[in-house]
C-alpha cells in the first residue's frame, strides 16, 4: 500500500472482499479527518491522465475563446467559469482558479432535466468529450461502491445511497490554478466545505491541498499520483447529523516549483438527485448528539442555497 501524509489511506481491494470492514475502516478515519486516500481504486491511469491532459488544451485556450463556453445564469453548473468568480463562503477575494464542469446526460434523469442541463464541449478540443464522458463513468461508478460501504458503516443496507445517487446531480470539475500572482491576495482556493455528498478528487499529489484539524491546525496532504483522495460533504454530513464530519480544506500557495507552475485537478462532486430529501438517520441522533437538523431539505434546494453563498448564482 502507499504512503500518503496528512490523511489516511484505504484499500479499496477490500470493497469486494468485505465490505463491513472496509466500511468500517473508512467511516473510522473520516470521523478523525473527514479525509481519506483511496488506494486500489480500479481507474485505469490512464483514464485520469487523458482526461486531465484534454483539461490542460482546453484552459490553453484563449480566454475569448472559453468565454463562448460561459452560460450566463447558469450557476456555472456546466461549461466554463473564468477567473474572480467564485468566492468561498465567508471570503472576501474570489479564488484565483478557472473551471470546467461536466455533469450526467440528462436524458439518463429526463424528469429531472429542468436543473440538469446539457453538457457543453468546446468544439476546439476534439478529445475532450470523450476523456471526461469516460472518466466521469469511471468515477460515478467507484463512489457509488464507496457509497455502499459507507451505508453499512451508517447501519443502513448496502443499497441505501444507490437509488439517491444513481440519477444525481454529480459534477465533474476541471481545475486549472494557474502560477500565482504574488499581486492577488486571493489563494488558489480559499477555505471552505464541499457541498455534495462525497467529493473524489485526482491531483492531489501536487502541493497546495491542507485540511483544518480538530485542534485547529492546518495539516498538508501528501499523497502518491496514483492514490484518489475521497472526502466527506456537508450533504453527507447533514445525513449523518455531523457523525461523519465534512471537513474545512483549502489549496495555497505553496514553496518552490508549486508556486512556479500551473496545478490541475479534477474533483468529482458526487450528487444526490435533486429531489431527494434529506432527513436525518434516526440511528445518527442521540441524547450525545441530538438532531442538529429537524427540517428536511431537498438537494436541490441545498444546492442552490450554497450556490449563492459562493458567489455562482
Amino acid at each position: 500500500m502507499g504512503l500518503a501524509r496528512g490523511i489516511p489511506t484505504v484499500d479499496a481491494q477490500n470493497l469486494d472482499t468485505d465490505l463491513a470492514a472496509f466500511g468500517n475502516a473508512l467511516g473510522q478515519a473520516w470521523t478523525e479527518t473527514g479525509f481519506v486516500a483511496v488506494t486500489n481504486h480500479g481507474i485505469d491511469t490512464l483514464k485520469i491522465e487523458n482526461c486531465i491532459d484534454a483539461a490542460r488544451d482546453v484552459f490553453a485556450l484563449p480566454d475569448t475563446i472559453k468565454m463562448k463556453y460561459r452560460i450566463d445564469g447558469g450557476g456555472g453548473q456546466r461549461g466554463y467559469t473564468p477567473f474572480g468568480v467564485e468566492t468561498a463562503k465567508n471570503a472576501h477575494v474570489a479564488d484565483q482558479k478557472e473551471f470546467w464542469h461536466v455533469g450526467r446526460d440528462p436524458s439518463d434523469a429526463a424528469r429531472l432535466s429542468e436543473v440538469m442541463p446539457d453538457n457543453i464541449w468546446p468544439e476546439e478540443c476534439q478529445t475532450f468529450k470523450t476523456a471526461c464522458q469516460t472518466f466521469y463513468d469511471a468515477m460515478d461508478h467507484l463512489g457509488r461502491r464507496l457509497l455502499a460501504a459507507v451505508a453499512v458503516y451508517l447501519d443502513q443496507s448496502p443499497d441505501y445511497f444507490e437509488s439517491r445517487v444513481a440519477t444525481g446531480n454529480s459534477i465533474l470539475r476541471l481545475l486549472h490554478y494557474p502560477p500565482p500572482d504574488m499581486a492577488n491576495a486571493g489563494e488558489r482556493a480559499a477555505a471552505h466545505e464541499d457541498i455534495n455528498v462525497i467529493t473524489l478528487l485526482v491531483g492531489a499529489d501536487q502541493a497546495g491541498l491542507e485540511i483544518l484539524n480538530h485542534d485547529g491546525k492546518w495539516i498538508p496532504v501528501d499523497v502518491e499520483a496514483d492514490m484518489i483522495v475521497c472526502n466527506v460533504g456537508d450533504m453527507l454530513q447533514r445525513l449523518s447529523n455531523h457523525v461523519l464530519p465534512s471537513t474545512t480544506h483549502r489549496v495555497v500557495r505553496t514553496d518552490g516549483d508549486g508556486n512556479d507552475n500551473s496545478r490541475y485537478s479534477a474533483p468529482f462532486f458526487l450528487h444526490f438527485a435533486p429531489d431527494v430529501e434529506i432527513s436525518t438517520l434516526p440511528n445518527c441522533v442521540t441524547q450525545q448528539n441530538p438532531n442538529r437538523y429537524p427540517k428536511t431539505i431537498t438537494a436541490q434546494t441545498f444546492l442552490e442555497q450554497r450556490l449563492a453563498e459562493i458567489g455562482l448564482t
